[in-house]
């Protein structure tokens, strides 16, 4: 539960009286079953820092899977069922460097 807490704290620490009121943070559910990550990086240090893509297995036949990129001053990113830890620990890791 750490990735919630430093997610938490990466949140806090963009919220300046105007980011959150247009930026934010979206974790969903997917249908097959799945987790989607969404952090908006408009107007935070991260909006034009470099992302590698991640991706590894196959989110049609692969329980433990994981994609991963930047997009649009987007991080995005979808997980497996139990992957959604991993979700975030790849974010917070890219974001605290």
């Amino acid at each position: 539960m750490k990735e919630l807490q430093r997610l938490q704290d990466w949140y806090i620490s963009q919220c300046d009286e105007d980011w959150e009121h247009s930026f934010g943070v979206k974790i969903e559910t997917l249908d097959n079953p799945g987790w989607t990550l969404e952090v908006d990086l408009r107007d935070t240090e991260l909006s034009e820092k470099e992302f590698i893509t991640v991706s590894r297995g196959d989110s049609e036949g692969d329980a433990d899977w994981i994609h991963c990129k930047v997009e649009s001053e987007k991080f995005v990113g979808s997980g497996g069922a139990g992957n959604l830890a991993e979700l975030l620990q790849q974010f917070l890791t890219w974001a605290g460097r």
